[in-house]
Parts: structure tokens; sequence; C-alpha cells
């Protein structure tokens, strides 16, 4: 294992990140409302921080391997994540514990979208930037901006990416060049902001917080500028632009990649790939299934209403996203719970959603009816398929661990929260809303973390973490053979 080569490479990395304190500086100083000090002096000490692991080490530029790649990956995220927390420690309002502001941080960087604050409509402008920041660089994953910056400083970046986006085609580079592919990938997701910003401040919002709720929105975040979420602007038109751009970053970024090539526009491209019908499909029935079951509880005055809170919602929370234009905890218990499992799926793989992914999902699905096939014909020889392609048996296996791997997380999880005197519903909710980076959950999770002990916070941050990395790039550390050299 080649720690100085780590070393120096996270030092580089910290130094990178203590950049994204000067954006809410400027903000500061421009909205003079406070906060800009805090943000200069964790600039000072991130960039500091930074230099001191680097400079020791500057001479240290051994080949990465695919094991210091998930080391350095969740070494990023989990000192990007207590790096992310010093202005909340130094900034005066508002006033958080280490707790809070650990929570804070790691719930933005990892885009849960899970809060400790009260009040958003009173904060300071440059602490409501930053904490959208935060999740606009994590929604894609700052590892993806780092590859294709690296490579300048003479770091190859390929272990990195192939530990930053696991799954059953991870290996699939929609350009030759890792650096050009990390590139693309972020000139799509800038256009998208830029796009559903625009669509917002056209809307009705102001462009603060066009710009915040875009930030949030492609990230399928959920943090939002008020304490009401989307439901403060009471407007069906900004509903309706929110839901489809979470529709849009929940699909696998190399589908639109794919689709908006050089060749011209294609969108047959989409309506080609099996996940991307699978994920239509769910959203179609968790909508009609909300939209029915709150037209026949009259809950609303009208149809139209009606319709437009339960699209939301399902929209919301099944890409995990965690705006609210209602009280969906409000609503007939069965709904919520709904709502809650559906974020168990999440969104397409390579998108910015959390949850276990629709492809993975699909693939469960598939090998259930293939053992179903085999208890009929037990001699027969039956392939999963996905589109044209057949899939080895290999791929459903790492399926099916990765499927009981999430489960004992979320188990063990919930457990330790019951553990440290958190009720049923509140545990079972609140862990899957931190595992599944969705954010709001039910109990007294509902609106916020506040009244969560500060042991339960820690718990949910290393929850969130597992979603964040997808549960594989985390635990693969916990193993004696990933040590052994």
């Amino acid at each position: 294992m080649h720690y100085r080569t780590i070393t120096r490479i996270t030092g580089l990395l910290v130094g990178l990140f203590s950049l994204t304190m000067v954006p809410p500086a400027l903000v500061a100083l421009f909205y003079e409302d406070g906060g800009g000090a805090a943000f200069i002096q964790a600039f000072v000490l991130s960039l500091l921080l930074g230099f001191m692991l680097w400079y020791p080490n500057r001479q240290h530029k051994a080949d990465l391997r695919t094991r210091e790649g998930f080391l350095i990956v969740v070494l990023f995220w989990t000192v990007l994540g207590v790096i992310g927390t010093l202005p909340f420690l130094l900034v005066k309002q508002p006033e958080l514990s280490l707790a809070d502001s650990v929570f804070e941080s790691f719930s933005a960087l990892t885009t849960t979208g899970a809060t400790v604050i009260v009040g958003l409509d009173h904060l300071p402008k440059a602490i409501l930037f930053y904490r959208h920041l935060l999740q606009w660089l994590g929604g894609m994953g700052i590892i993806v901006l780092a590859v294709a910056i690296l490579p300048v400083l003479g770091i190859g970046g390929m272990q990195l990416y192939r530990a930053e986006i696991p799954g059953p085609v991870k290996d699939t580079k929609m350009t030759p060049r890792i650096a050009e592919t990390a590139k693309t990938l972020w000139y799509i997701y800038l256009l998208l902001t830029v796009a559903c910003a625009l669509s917002f401040w056209y809307a009705g919002m102001n462009l603060f917080d066009a710009v915040c709720h875009a930030f949030s929105t492609i990230a399928i975040g959920g943090f939002s500028t008020h304490d009401a979420s989307i439901g403060y602007y009471q407007s069906p038109l900004i509903n309706l632009i929110c839901m489809v751009f979470l529709l849009i970053a929940a699909v696998n970024f190399s589908l639109h990649f794919a689709a908006f090539s050089r060749r011209g526009i294609n969108f047959r491209v989409y309506f080609h790939d099996a996940e991307f019908k699978a994920l239509i499909l769910i959203q179609l029935v968790l909508g009609a299934i909300c939209f029915f079951t709150l037209l026949h509880s009259g809950i609303y005055d009208s149809p139209e209403e009606t319709l437009d809170y339960a699209l939301f919602q399902a929209v919301s929370i099944s890409t995990t996203a965690g705006f609210s234009t209602e009280s969906f905890h409000s609503w007939p218990l069965f709904l919520p719970i709904l709502l809650i499992f559906s974020s168990f799926i999440g969104g397409s793989g390579g998108s910015t959603a959390g949850g276990i992914k629709v492809i993975r999902v699909v693939l469960l699905f598939l090998q259930g009816a293939r053992e179903l096939k085999r208890l009929i014909h037990p001699k027969a020889m039956f392939a999963i398929r996905i589109g044209n392609r057949s899939l080895s048996d290999r791929v459903v296996d790492a399926v099916w661990g990765f499927f009981s791997a999430y489960t004992l997380v979320f188990l063990i999880s919930m457990l330790i929260l019951m553990a440290l005197g958190m009720d049923a519903i509140s545990s079972f909710s609140a862990t899957a809303a931190c595992l599944n980076n969705l954010g709001p959950g039910l109990g007294t999770v509902a609106s916020n973390y506040a009244n969560v002990s500060d042991g339960a916070k820690y718990v949910l941050v290393v929850a969130m973490l597992f979603g964040r990395l997808e549960i594989f790039t985390l635990l693969v550390l916990f193993t004696p053979t990933f040590w052994k050299d």
C-alpha cells in the first residue's frame, strides 16, 4: 500500500476542496448579511491542511492500484465531509454543535438532504448557498471532477473512477480516456444545472433561490432555502419543472451522453434502454397509486390539486430527492410507507440518485422469475437478458451480494438507533432516509433531525457514507484481505 502517495493525493484533493469556501464568502460580501468571515477562516484552515498533507509527500508518485483507489475514495469523502464542517462550526448563525455540523456537512456532500437546521428562511445567504453547493458537488461525485484534473498533475484516474461508480457495467467508458469521460459528465451536469436554474427563474423564483434549487435538484439532494421546501412557492409550474429535472437527473448520465452525441440528438436511445423504461414505469405506477389513494381520501379540494401533490411527492421521494410540497407524512399511513420503500429502488445506475438503483432491482426481479421457471423445468437453461445482452451468472451473483450487504447494513443501523432510544418508526425511516440518501423520514425525523441524539447522528452519518459509496466501496475496507500485501 503506497501510503505516502495516498497522503499526497488526499492533500491535493483537500486543497482543491478548500476552493468551495470562496463562492459563499463572495455571496456573503454581496448580500452583506454575515457569514463571510467564517468561510474565509475555513478556506485558510483547509488550504493549510491540504498543504501540510501534500508538501512532505510531493515526490511520491507511485502508480495507483485498485486497492489504493478504494482507500482514496473513502478517505476523500470522509476527510472532505469533516473539512466541510468548518464553516458550520465557525459561523455565528446558526449555532451548531460538533455533531450537528458533522451531520449537516455529510448530509450535504452525500446529497442526503437531511437537516438539523430550523429557520432556513432567516439564515445568512452564504450558509444557504454553501449547503446547496456541497450537494451539487457531491451529486456527481467530486471524485469524477478530480479525475478530470489529477491527470494534469500526474495522477492516473481509472482506479478512482471504478471505485466511485460501482455496478454491473461500471467499466464501460463513454470516451477512450477517463479524463475525457469525467469532463463530459461534468459538461452535461453543468448544462442541466443552468437549464434548471433558468427554468426556476422563469417560473417565479428569485435568482438566488433558482440557482440554489437547481443545485439541489440536479444533485437530487433535496436541500431548500425555505423550511417549507418547494411548497413555499405554491406554484404548480415550479413543481412541474422540479419533477422534470429530477427525472432527468435520475437517468443514467451515459444515456444523456449517447442521446446528445456529436452525431445529433437521438431520443430513441432512452427508449431502447431497459433500465430507463423500468424507471418510468415505476414512476407512473407510484404516481397513480398516490393519486387515486388521495382522491379517495378526499384530502384536497380538486382532482387537479390532488394530482399535483401526488405526482410531485411520488417523484421526489422515489428518486431520493426529498423535496416536499406537502407534509406527506400526514397522508394515510399506507402512502408514506410505500414512498419510503420506493426510495430503496432510487434512480438509475450512473445517476445522481441514491438507493439500490433500478438496474439492480430489475436484475433481482429477472433472477426471481428465472428461479420460478427452473422449478417447472429443472433441466432447462435460462439466461438473464437486459435488452439484447445476456448477463453472466457472476453479474447476478454480484447483485445478490450487494442486496444482501445493503440489507445487513440497514438492519444493523436501525437496531443501533433503536438501542440508542429512538422509536421503531423513526429508526426505520431515518435509516432508510440516510442509507438511501433521501432525507426526510417519519416520526421524529419527519421535518428535521434536530431532536436526534448526537450518537444517533453519527450512526446516520455512517449510513449516509455507506449509501453514497454503494456499500462495497466502504465495506471492503473492513476485510482483512484488503490490508494484506
